[in-house]
């Protein structure tokens, strides 16, 4: 369907835009992933860039969602003059997305090709909207610090068809259409070009994967400034004649590197400029397909090479990594004997849960779960949970989100897996206490229908609830809280608002146990007030006899402080 023009590029159009690139890169993906063999021929890019654009659509959506709250929450006459989301509000939140999200080498990339865009299209101050000048040069910052976040820039990558997409721009007129459309058509040449410029890709006869996505994400553009896509159609993709032969494994055959680095690693990093301009010299000796991008303290990090550790004791030198994903190429493994290595048994039954902080994801894992570490702030993807479900590696998976906003990304992400062979029943956990009393309940040898309404049982008489503090003034349930105040939510709602964490969390276990319960669960995040735990067993041991209490320590998990009762 015809999206409306958009004149101008505005926070609409930011919104836009990142809806009809996912959905295209969602079409395109299994086509991107059959052509890649460049730097490795692993069959991930159109996967990787799908993932990046996903959070970077969600973190755009957040944007607006909070906008629309604080308009329901202010006055008529106030919310009559309210504008909704700023374009710094959206690209900021494009290019933050993105940074977290990132996937890949060539979603890396794209990463710090949105957020070069975004650092043009925001420094407009608090204008509504751009015009064709400000794409232009937002398209032109976006090649070059692409280029300058890479450590060995490549000819013949998404990297010479972001350069040409500028190129091309800047001889466009000042309409945003007329600059949207002449970037698609640069960018398209480019990439039909890169097989003579990569000697991997002329050998298998595809241009470059990563370059087609960034094709396909500029043809996304192209309908968001004119509201419909290119004429040109689709991108086109040459292959060579392979007669009988399985085209997919030959193009893998022609981009396998049994020298190139064994591990490709990726995590985000907390760390100070100094720090990551040492932590790439160091990375770029330990190997190659270096790319750091972000700025302000949050980094990206991704490297392909031999010694895995050795790269994440580099990050950790340089400040604090978190989100670290090793992955196994599998090729040059030392290990191997020449005989075909037989695949690993599936296991009958695996739970998958997503947890907000180290300290819970160790006790899941303890507890023989498969964790997904979800930050505050930093919601999964699906594509996330579906690789996780993957790694269970099992017949049969019962989902945990943990999360009353992961419900859907949860639904979405079991529908995937079903679709891969894949039992799965989804519970819908609002809370990781609730996720903690479904696990003590699981029973693999039980069938799996008995298994999953045990599970499904005891989450259910689980009442959760949270101590945190507000970040800004609203209006809640319980009233108006101001920016600082401690909040305590029960099943979700706002039911206490007081200035003391201690105080706050003492009167959210009283109304919780006043309808009962045999066991209290306390999780501590890091920042809660190291006496509050023990504070609140004595209560629960001087005002409830009959009750238990355990106390877990959750790390970062966003929340001072969870609670269940049982």
């Amino acid at each position: 369907m015809a999206q409306v023009p958009q004149r101008f590029f505005d926070a609409l159009a930011v919104r836009t835009w990142c809806g009809l690139s996912l959905r295209a890169l969602g079409r395109a993906r299994e086509e991107i992933d059959a052509i890649n063999v460049y730097p490795v021929a692993d069959g991930d890019t159109g996967t990787n860039l799908y993932l990046t654009v996903e959070s970077a659509a969600a973190a755009v959506e957040a944007v607006f969602a909070a906008h629309e709250v604080d308009a329901g929450a202010g006055d008529a006459e106030d919310g009559d003059a309210a504008d909704g989301a700023s374009l710094a509000d959206a690209v900021g939140a494009m290019a933050h997305g993105a940074l977290i999200g990132a996937r890949g080498n060539s979603g890396t990339i794209l990463a710090q090709l949105l957020r070069g865009m975004a650092q043009v299209l925001s420094a407009r101050g608090d204008s509504p909207h751009t015009g064709g000048s400000g794409l232009r040069a937002a398209l032109r910052h976006a090649a070059e610090s692409a280029r300058n976040a890479v450590a060995r820039p490549v000819e013949g990558t998404v990297l010479t068809v972001a350069s040409a997409a500028a190129d091309a721009a800047d001889g466009a007129g000042d309409d945003c259409a007329e600059v949207a459309r002449a970037a698609y058509e640069g960018a398209r040449a480019a990439l039909a070009a890169t097989p003579g410029q990569l000697p991997v890709l002329e050998r298998a006869g595809v241009v470059d994967a990563g370059g087609h996505g960034l094709v396909t994400v500029l043809a996304a553009l192209v309908e968001t400034c004119t509201g419909r896509p290119p004429e040109t159609g689709a991108v086109l993709h040459a292959r060579v004649e392979h007669g009988d032969a399985d085209p997919a494994g030959e193009c893998a055959a022609a981009g396998a590197d049994e020298d190139g680095p064994a591990f490709e690693v990726i995590y985000l990093l907390e760390a100070e400029d100094a720090a990551v301009a040492r932590l790439r010299q160091r990375l770029d000796a330990l190997g190659d397909s270096l790319v750091v991008v972000g700025g302000d303290g949050l980094w990206n990090v991704h490297v392909h090479v031999d010694d895995a550790g050795a790269a994440v004791e580099a990050g950790v030198e340089a400040g604090r990594p978190y989100r670290i994903r090793i992955t196994h190429f599998g090729h040059g493994d030392v290990h191997t004997t020449g005989a075909e290595r037989p695949p690993r048994e599936r296991a009958q039954r695996a739970v998958v849960a997503v947890v907000p902080g180290e300290g819970l994801a160790e006790l899941y894992a303890g507890a023989g779960a498969t964790t997904l570490l979800a930050r505050p702030g930093e919601p999964p993807a699906s594509g996330e949970l579906v690789q996780a479900v993957r790694r269970a590696h099992a017949r049969e998976v019962v989902l945990l989100p943990n999360d009353a906003e992961l419900r859907h990304t949860a639904a979405a992400a079991a529908e995937q897996a079903r679709a891969e062979g894949v039992r799965v029943a989804l519970i819908p956990t609002r809370s990781a206490v609730q996720g903690i009393a479904a696990l003590a309940v699981h029973e693999a040898e039980r069938r799996f229908d008995e298994d999953v309404v045990a599970m499904t049982s005891a989450a259910g008489a689980t009442r959760h609830a949270e101590v945190t503090v507000a970040e800004r003034q609203s209006w809640t349930t319980a009233g108006i809280c101001q920016a600082g105040d401690v909040l305590g939510l029960i099943d979700g709602d706002v039911a206490v608002i007081g200035p003391d964490v201690s105080r706050v969390a003492a009167t959210v276990l009283d109304r919780m146990l006043s309808a009962g319960g045999e066991l209290v669960t306390l999780v501590l995040g890091d920042e809660a007030p190291q006496d509050v735990a023990d504070q609140l067993e004595a209560r629960v041991r001087e005002a409830y006899l009959a009750v238990d209490t355990v106390v877990y320590r959750g790390g970062r998990q966003g929340a001072l402080l969870l609670v269940g009762v049982e």
